[in-house]
């Protein structure tokens, strides 16, 4: 759908609804579990739609040669949301009004209330669609972006695209970056209150930290990728693979070591810094990837990857909440690590041997057989 009609709309309807859902959370968790569960469901359904539709923005929003910086750029911002959001949740808890936790939801579900609303009124699908563009600035985009206008519809090779070895590539390595990206967003705090014994407003602050050090990492990491990119220096495919390794491999070993930091905070919150830092070089591949393969099948591209990666996401948490039932000790830590390097471990092998920084010759392949037409005939 974003490919086809434009992220404006979803992207924007997404953290919409997400909002709406935390506004409304508090109150549903006082009426009946079974509504709060609904509500969860329903904001997993909106910010299920959002990668893809960022891609597809990013497609016809950005230069070929400067993808990898948009990308860092823009998606810095969910780093900037959970360095703010823990650290204030934190505090909110302790500290808040109506009862502390809740006015974390009220909060943040207020401010993406009015961010929608500037958002729907500000935005454009592509720059053939802002009415406000001068004829400069269009005819520039039409020079140096690579896409199609989104309103032609074209049609999508859908049987190229999934059975294309490097699109399955980049999704195992991107399930690989959500294992680890999610065992650290949503267990650090776990860890924090059960190895390091932390209250809830210190866990907050220092467990937004690490992600400070990804926030300031990811963009500059950005720029240094699409600078090595340029002619006369690396290959796009070289690239993409040496970051995908080296991002994944520190990762990795740090998150190791930290399993054997058992009363040293200071320690404890450096070592996260560092694989924090290090997480951002495999950034840089597996979110722009798809960018590569095909640009005007981006969108399409990160729903099929994405959704393997949310298994990733999914199977993160439960993993940790396995190996740390019995006794959340920093020996049970130090399996949820080692697991957490091994799932990086084979990212990186899969992409690496099978993955691809290239074009693909079906990106602009508008034809379609006939066996495609009768199973997607969009």
């Amino acid at each position: 759908m974003a490919d086809r009609f434009g992220g404006k709309w979803l992207f924007g309807g997404c953290i919409f609804l997400s909002s709406v859902v935390a506004l409304l959370t508090p109150a549903a968790a006082a009426v009946h579990i079974g509504f709060l569960i609904m509500l969860r469901v329903l904001s997993g359904l909106g910010e299920g739609v959002m990668m893809p539709a960022a891609q597809a923005m990013v497609a016809r929003w950005s230069a070929p040669k400067y993808r990898t910086s948009v990308v860092s750029v823009t998606f810095v911002g969910t780093d900037v949301g959970i360095v703010v959001g823990m650290f204030l949740t934190g505090v909110l808890c302790d500290y808040g009004f109506a009862g502390g936790w809740p006015s974390a939801f009220y909060l943040f579900g207020a401010v993406g209330c009015v961010w929608s609303l500037a958002w729907f009124l500000l935005c454009y699908n592509s720059p053939f669609t802002h009415p406000r563009m001068s004829a400069v600035e269009r005819n520039y985009w039409t020079a140096v972006n690579d896409t199609t206008d989104l309103a032609n519809h074209l049609p999508t090779p859908w049987r190229k695209i999934l059975t294309s070895v490097p699109v399955w590539a980049l999704a195992v390595a991107l399930f690989a970056d959500n294992w680890g990206y999610y065992t650290m967003a949503t267990c650090l705090p776990l860890y924090m209150h059960d190895v390091l014994g932390l209250d809830m407003t210190m866990n907050g602050a220092l467990s937004a930290v690490p992600f400070v050090a990804t926030m300031v990492m990811i963009p500059i990491n950005g720029l240094i990728v699409d600078w090595l990119r340029s002619p006369g220096r690396l290959s796009t495919n070289a690239v993409r693979k040496i970051f995908c390794v080296v991002g994944f491999t520190l990762t990795g070993c740090f998150l190791i070591l930290l399993g054997y930091v058992r009363s040293n905070c200071t320690l404890a919150v450096v070592i996260m810094c560092v694989a924090m830092t290090c997480y951002a070089l495999g950034f840089s591949t597996v979110h722009v990837n798809q960018l590569d393969l095909a640009p005007l099948h981006a969108g399409k591209i990160m729903g099929l990857t994405y959704t393997v990666a949310k298994l990733g996401a999914i199977a993160a948490p439960h993993a940790v909440s396995a190996l740390t039932e019995q006794q959340a000790t920093s020996s049970q830590w130090q399996n949820v690590f080692f697991l957490t390097a091994v799932v990086y471990a084979v990212g990186e092998v899969v992409f690496v041997v099978f993955g691809s920084g290239h074009r693909q010759s079906w990106a602009d392949d508008v034809s379609q057989d006939q066996e495609d037409l009768k199973l997607f005939p969009h």
